[in-house]
């Protein structure tokens, strides 16, 4: 019964990420550090899901803005320490979330026992001046801990990942192409053909065999006539279709009748005559040295990437396992049934066969057989033409000196008004911070002054990393008004497209930006960066 309820419960999400993937996700535990209207937001969209549990750590307590910007908060919260206030209200979303607090600050627990962040599975900072975001992400990319930064400044959404690597099975491509194999018909698929002879059918098999078994059988008949080559050209294409359109049945009158599954033939052309082959992606996987060289340190994804790569290059003859689905299609039952047997019971047995080459992987690291699950295996047969890597830089490696990336930065800002002028304008206002001890613009009398000071700010910033560039004086000023401001709106979008990352890290589907993200509320625009 509590399965039920659970699954009526989280049905939407269901269907985006699966059972596995809401596994993975109240599997998880989660530690947000300061608990500001984005962090808030943040968490709110990861405890209605579901989140197995978080933590967050904040020493502040809640002042009158906090109670201004965060809709969580009440006056009655004034003067109470933020991080429980906001855990005890979060906890109200969700009874199936567990919620933790810890009343201190990050530099504190990073002096006296920096090992507390490595239990957890994300850590989320919003907020931190710089001087602690670089011994938090050292700390956190040493331990392996995938760490989100979200920073909203004014009407300026900032985020940055930084991951050693993030391995991505289930990627969800947008119009990913239909695995026939039509080009290169598999000895199952053959003998399936050869059971329908489209001259000998009656009617009423004719209007029903499925679209594919028609290209199919005609593309049988062009290659006959051609030496075995398929229709490359857009020329030769449109033959083909008159070829195919040629075969439709006719009255007693002569008139060609109304068969759909013919035009949706006709129609479904380019995607048949799709060529079956190894996408660059793949191969860089392939060739990857995480996948050539197998040790008992490997994770899974590359212990399965070996294993479909030995497929590949023995049974699959260059191909990946079939993925053993097709298309929603015009046929009777019994007619599509038979035809998608034939690619699951093929897309089975090349997962059959990637399994013996896992065990005898991980028999060859000293690992046991069921180390890997028969439920994965066939995951990654499944998905394996839509596999993804993501390797972001360190934060030290974007902050250093002679591991900027300065050629792309001054390369985007040939346009000054590119979302790259709003790092450079952050990474001022962390300058200013540094030597004032305070954001510009905080005081309202302060924002005249205040330009000079972090026009020296930005102006030193670029001298220092050799950035011969130039920023209009109208986005100094601007960040001089905002004053470090948060406002609510900027926090709930920052806090929806974080937590949409942060699903994406736990449960590793669908693909994470790599690896800032700018967002310029001004104008409704975004832009990510590879920093």
């Amino acid at each position: 019964m509590a399965a039920i309820v659970k699954e009526q419960k989280y049905d939407r999400q269901l269907r985006l990420w699966g059972d596995h993937g809401q596994e993975a996700l109240e599997s998880a535990h989660v530690c947000l550090i300061n608990a500001t209207a984005t962090g808030t937001e943040i968490l709110k969209n990861l405890v209605l899901p579901g989140i197995g549990c978080f933590t967050i750590v904040d020493g502040n307590v809640v002042s009158g803005e906090d109670v201004g910007n965060n809709f969580f908060l009440q006056r009655s919260s004034i003067g109470k320490n933020r991080a429980q206030t906001t855990m005890e209200l979060l906890q109200e979303l969700n009874e199936d979330v567990t919620g933790h607090f810890v009343p201190e600050s990050p530099d504190l627990l990073l002096d006296s026992d920096p090992s507390f962040f490595c239990k957890f599975t994300l850590v989320i900072a919003t907020q931190l001046p710089e001087s602690t975001l670089l011994p938090l992400a050292e700390t956190l990319w040493n331990y392996n801990i995938p760490l989100l930064i979200c920073r909203p400044y004014g009407f300026i959404g900032y985020m940055r990942i930084i991951v050693k690597e993030h391995t991505v099975i289930e990627s969800h491509p947008d119009n990913a192409l239909e695995d026939l194999r039509l080009d290169q018909p598999f000895s199952e698929l053959k003998e399936h053909l050869q059971l329908c002879d489209l001259d000998r059918m009656e009617r009423k098999d004719h209007i029903h065999t499925p679209w594919i078994i028609v290209v199919a059988k005609y593309l049988e008949k062009w290659r006959r006539e051609n030496d075995g080559q398929m229709p490359k050209s857009y020329k030769e294409k449109e033959q083909f279709r008159d070829l195919i359109r040629q075969g439709i049945l006719k009255n007693e009158n002569g008139v060609p009748e109304d068969e759909e599954n013919f035009h949706e033939a006709v129609k479904n052309v380019n995607t048949a005559l799709n060529t079956t082959k190894l996408p660059s992606n793949i191969k860089d996987i392939f060739n990857d040295e995480r996948c050539t060289n197998i040790s008992p340190q490997s994770s899974p994804f590359w212990i399965l990437s070996r294993a479909v790569k030995d497929f590949t290059e023995a049974e699959g003859k260059g191909n990946l396992p079939l993925r053993g689905t097709i298309p929603d299609m015009i046929s009777d039952s019994d007619k599509f049934i038979k035809l998608q047997n034939v690619y699951r019971e093929k897309a089975k047995n090349d997962a059959a066969a990637v399994e013996n080459y896992i065990s005898k992987l991980l028999q060859s690291i000293g690992r046991p057989p069921e180390s890997i699950s028969e439920r994965d295996i066939r995951l990654f047969c499944r998905n394996c033409a839509f596999l993804r890597v993501v390797r972001c830089r360190s934060l030290a490696e974007e902050y250093g000196l002679n591991t900027a990336k300065k050629e792309d930065i001054v390369s985007l800002m040939d346009n000054p008004d590119n979302e790259i002028v709003f790092y450079l304008m952050l990474r001022a206002v962390d300058r200013f911070q540094k030597q004032h001890g305070r954001y510009p613009g905080v005081y309202n009398y302060q924002i005249e002054g205040d330009f000079g000071k972090l026009k020296t700010c930005l102006n030193g910033f670029l001298q220092e990393y050799g950035l011969s560039l130039s920023v209009k004086d109208d986005y100094i000023q601007e960040f001089c008004r905002y004053g470090a401001a948060e406002p609510h709106t900027i926090a709930s979008f920052l806090g929806g497209t974080a937590a949409q990352e942060a699903i994406k890290i736990i449960t590793k589907q669908f693909v994470i930006f790599n690896n800032t993200f700018i967002y310029n509320a001004m104008l409704q625009t975004s832009a990510t960066f590879r920093l």
